[in-house]
């Protein structure tokens, strides 16, 4: 019988943490649907400033054609990243946070966190710039008006009403909905009251801009300036929290809005080109005020358009900050993880509303508008790499109610990136240098997630897939060896002793598999001793598990276990016994070298000095077999590739000296031995080593060299237990004694 923990933990307080991370329902409080929680916001933040004063623009430089082209361009990749956004929302249960909840369900708290804050600092920063674009408007207005008492006029409107509550919020935005709809209108309704006089511009001669006297334009900067209007999509999602379905709610109100803001942008480049000539419309950014039938509403539409995607910003961007404060991502979580009773998460309000502050006394934030951009585009290319993922490892835990092709969550990830790259490339390297920078930080928080999340699935596949193909291989696997460790223990305190030694051979790429073995102690002790070392070697950099077997005998115990492990394909490759403190023992470990042997299994047998165990680890001797009489070197090393490759690992860890030494029967060999030696240690390339050819035995000869922290010497298939013990007691150290499996190479 075998019982396995490899990732020993109590987690029987989490569902209790889970529940506060994930829940749906605030205690107190209104909890919003579809239109109010998701449609609203997310179509009030697409349609914007870019609408008011930049389309016209550049229909007037593209062309009805070229326009169309982009518009479909840019809301044709926010509407795939909508679709996975909504299918990824009917498979998880959503909890606060929007993107961040989603991401880190699937890849982590740790991938969840660096996408999450940038989103937060960009979302905060973004209504600083929402406040620059209203206070445009308002000059346009009233252009005696000073900046800064508009910008902090506009501030302290925004910020008094997210902190009152989001439903006031909520509530001020059906007006500014009805506002923009009225201008509209306004626009729409001259098709119908005042004949379009002008002939269609199918494709512009793109002449540039006022700013640029018109010295031309490209299609890609056309592109790069109209697809800010195509994002805010999250701007629902943000809300995720506090709706009362969000699993219905944000794919519906998400794809509603994108939906429809398609349609007016379409139409409204239709309208813009029939309403004026192309050199009105590059020339004249406020063309849509002109040829409205009622020019004052539209300027209303302007205003209330940008101070609605601020309210939806400043509303927003606390729920980010929240949800990061309740994952314990940020210094001071508890802090920001505080909401009200009545639902609301004013402490991180008021820190939103510091940064804004902060960012508005900049006065421009021209410079690093194109970073905030860029981390948008990564939240939604992550939203589709998560789904991506999800699709393509066919885990059952993803079913989502709402299926779509793979095809759409590859387009989406590829079509956010292609953007990046094309609207700035620089800016696109540092948001992606922030990411990873943020990312390893919090590789080192060690933090801990209340739920699950496909890691481990996605790192299985890969094992999956790496594992047929290298049994697809034919040709020797010598190059890829590795110490993969089998450790029988009995009881749990005979490990202490050579735990290092342990972890040094095995360091760093290698692995320990702990093979506890029932009838000597307490299974009790085994099952809670066991998981505490492997944690300990896992502490230490060198991944490993544990099993337990019960059955009667030691050597069952030994050979039931080398037979499970064997046919894995992550097996181990050494068993690391030590010499038996009984003559009734001494079979059974013979029996179990030669099991190993049988399956490919290399043999160790660690006998530790009773005084001075391993020293001051600060030199090795290894004892090469003796060759005599041609002393010829071959890639078949006979039975020492095991004991070179340890004695490798060992100098390299310690930093150590190394000694190698042979024994000759006579001084005829001597020369030859040393010249084999020399040219084993170039052709095995084991630096900075000493070479020792004696003439006697191995008795006399441990009293002639170097006295070691450890001494290896080859075993053989029949071990020789006197010797064991004799060698040790005559090097004073001790002593490693290694047999091959076959399967090593120290010259490969």
């Amino acid at each position: 019988m075998m019982a396995e923990d490899n990732n020993f933990s109590s987690n029987a307080q989490e569902p209790t943490l889970q529940e506060q991370i994930h829940e749906h329902k605030v205690t107190k409080g209104k909890l919003f649907g579809t239109f109010d929680g998701v449609f609203t916001p997310t179509m009030l933040t697409i349609l914007g400033v870019i609408m008011y004063l930049r389309e016209g623009w550049i229909v007037g430089n593209a062309g009805l054609l070229g326009a169309w082209l982009i518009i479909l361009l840019s809301c044709g990749i926010t509407f795939l990243t909508g679709l996975s956004l909504s299918s990824i929302t009917t498979n998880i249960r959503i909890g606060a946070g929007g993107a961040f909840s989603i991401i880190s369900q699937s890849l982590g708290l740790e991938v969840g966190g660096s996408i999450g804050i940038p989103l937060y600092l960009a979302q905060a920063l973004a209504v600083a710039m929402y406040i620059f674009g209203f206070r445009t408007g308002w000059q346009w207005i009233f252009p005696d008006h000073p900046a800064i008492l508009i910008d902090l006029g506009t501030f302290a409107a925004l910020f008094i009403i997210a902190y009152i509550s989001a439903t006031l919020a909520f509530r001020i935005q059906y007006i500014i909905m009805a506002i923009i709809a009225g201008s509209l209108i306004s626009v729409f309704w001259t098709l119908y009251s005042v004949p379009l006089q002008q002939p269609i511009t199918w494709w512009g001669s793109f002449p540039g801009s006022p700013e640029n006297m018109f010295t031309g334009i490209g299609f890609w900067a056309l592109f790069a300036v109209f697809f800010p209007a195509a994002t805010g999509i999250m701007a629902g999602a943000n809300m995720s929290g506090e709706l009362k379905n969000p699993r219905k709610s944000i794919p519906v109100g998400t794809m509603s809005a994108i939906v429809l803001s398609t349609v007016i942008y379409l139409l409204l480049a239709y309208w813009l080109i029939r309403s004026a000539t192309p050199g009105e419309l590059v020339s004249n950014y406020t063309i849509m005020i002109d040829r409205a039938a009622w020019g004052p509403i539209v300027v209303a539409g302007l205003l209330g358009a940008t101070f609605s995607s601020a309210l939806s910003s400043i509303v927003g961007a606390p729920r980010i900050l929240q949800a990061l404060g309740d994952s314990r991502i940020l210094p001071k979580s508890n802090w920001f993880s505080i909401r009200t009773q009545s639902g609301e998460p004013r402490n991180s309000i008021i820190f939103t509303g510091i940064i804004v502050l902060f960012a508005l006394m900049l006065r421009d934030l021209n410079a690093i508008a194109p970073l905030i951009t860029m981390f948008f585009l990564l939240t939604y290319a992550m939203i589709n790499v998560v789904v991506f993922m999800e699709q393509s490892l066919n885990l059952v835990s993803f079913r989502p109610l709402f299926r779509i092709p793979r095809a759409v969550s590859f387009l989406g990830a590829g079509g956010c990136l292609f953007v990046m790259f094309t609207v700035n490339s620089t800016f696109s390297l540092v948001a992606v240098v922030i990411v990873v920078s943020i990312h390893s930080v919090l590789l080192r928080k060690h933090l801990k997630a209340p739920f699950g999340d496909v890691r481990s699935g996605l790192f299985v596949a890969l094992a999956e897939w790496a594992a047929k193909r290298v049994n697809e291989l034919t040709v020797s696997r010598e190059r890829a060896w590795r110490a993969n460790i089998l450790v029988p223990v009995e009881d749990p305190q005979e490990l202490r002793g050579m735990f290092n030694l342990v972890r040094d051979i095995a360091y760093p790429k290698g692995f320990i598999k702990l093979l506890g073995l029932t009838g000597k102690v307490e299974d009790r002790e085994l099952y809670s001793r066991l998981p505490d070392i492997t944690k300990s070697f896992q502490d230490e950099g060198v991944f490993s598990s544990w099993t337990i077997i019960d059955v009667p005998a030691f050597e069952d115990n030994l050979i039931a276990g080398m037979e499970a492990l064997g046919g894995a394909f992550f097996r181990p490759n050494i068993i690391l016994l030590t010499p038996p403190s009984s003559k009734d023992r001494e079979n059974d470990i013979r029996i179990l070298v030669q099991k190993a042997l049988q399956n490919h299994i290399g043999a160790v047998i660690y006998a530790a000095h009773p005084k001075s165990g391993l020293g001051r680890h600060k030199s090795i001797n290894l004892w090469i077999d003796d060759k005599s009489p041609d002393w010829e070197i071959s890639m078949n090393l006979g039975n020492m590739d095991l004991a070179i490759l340890i004695a490798y690992k060992l100098k390299r860890k310690w930093e150590a000296s190394m000694n190698l030494i042979s024994v000759v029967d006579d001084f005829g060999q001597k020369r030859k031995a040393e010249e084999y030696i020399k040219t084993l240690a170039e052709l095995a390339r084991l630096p900075n080593v000493n070479a020792y050819a004696l003439k006697g035995d191995i008795e006399s000869a441990v009293q002639e060299v170097p006295q070691a922290a450890l001494s290896i010497f080859n075993l053989t298939s029949e071990p020789d237990f006197e010797f064991i013990r004799r060698m040790v007691e005559l090097t004073g150290s001790s002593c490693l004694f290694t047999l091959d499996s076959g399967d090593e190479n120290a010259l490969a």
